[in-house]
């Protein structure tokens, strides 16, 4: 279906945004109670040179989370968000000090170099008020070099405060890789440490129903008890599965002109992804 007719077809249910869309969207951040924790503790790491761990399977709602801070942490904060944690640690240093700097470090610049002119660029923004975060996604990615170079960049300090945050995102394998014995020193750095988990019955529905107050016309558009059960234990409270199945029984609710989402819809909507959920 085209982008065109894809708004059409919402525009008829009463939708005047997509509700369930795939893409981390901001504005429909749902204000549960595990997401709400972590954009709390995270932001909070951001701005007093905390390092925070953050964990979760694929499709829990980490990256949202992050954007979400992103999106309203103060000017003070200076942020490096990576989103290329296989860079070798010389060129994740690079983007870190291109972040920070607001401008590309010079290609003949060496890493010594880089390391101490970033170094003197903080000390120089911490005397001015200024905070700086490095937000490393897909963590789980990093190399043991990369970390061990961002476990240094985490210790600089002064004799009142630490320099630099250091948040770590990723899935499940962050957790053992941290676990290692050689990782030690990082570990015990770790100030915040939180893991993302499947949503209840009762978080799933008020997610639905969130997404639906901001997106329809009226804030209404019905799903009903048995199609709420249902979606639930078949994406197994996971987000990004939730917007897959909800969206996919919205489209079949307009095709079949159906004013509500019934259970037979949710079971219909679900069954396209039978060979993908275990």
């Amino acid at each position: 279906m085209s982008q065109n007719a894809l708004a059409e077809c919402y525009k008829s249910l009463g939708f005047e945004e997509v509700p369930f869309s795939i893409t981390p969207y901001t504005a429909l951040f749902f204000p549960g109670s595990q997401h709400v924790a972590a954009y709390n503790q995270i932001n909070y790491a951001c701005a007093n040179g905390v390092l925070a761990v953050m964990t979760g399977e694929i499709g829990l709602g980490k990256t949202l989370v992050i954007r979400t801070i992103l999106r309203n942490l103060p000017p003070e904060v200076k942020v490096a968000y990576l989103l290329n944690p296989l860079l070798e640690h010389q060129e994740l240093l690079r983007d870190i000090y291109n972040e920070f700097s607001g401008s590309p470090a010079p290609a003949e610049m060496t890493h010594a170099k880089m390391h101490a002119s970033l170094l003197d660029l903080v000390l120089k923004g911490t005397a001015k008020g200024r905070r700086f975060a490095v937000i490393v996604d897909e963590a789980h990615r990093l190399h043991p070099e990369s970390l061990e170079m961002l476990r240094l960049l985490s210790n600089l300090e002064t004799e009142h405060q630490k320099l630099i945050s250091l948040v770590l995102v990723g899935q499940p394998e962050l957790e053992r890789t941290l676990m290692l014995r050689a990782m030690r020193p990082l570990r015990e750095r770790i100030g915040v440490w939180l893991k993302l988990e499947p949503m209840s019955r009762e978080q799933s529905d008020d997610y639905i129903r969130h997404r639906i107050r901001l997106t329809h016309r009226d804030g209404r558009f019905e799903f009903t008890a048995m199609a709420l059960w249902y979606l639930h234990r078949r994406t197994r409270g996971v987000p990004r599965r939730i917007n897959y199945a909800c969206e996919k029984a919205l489209l079949l609710a307009y095709a079949n002109g159906k004013p509500r989402v019934t259970w037979s819809l949710a079971r219909q909507a679900c069954a396209e992804f039978s060979k993908v959920w275990t």
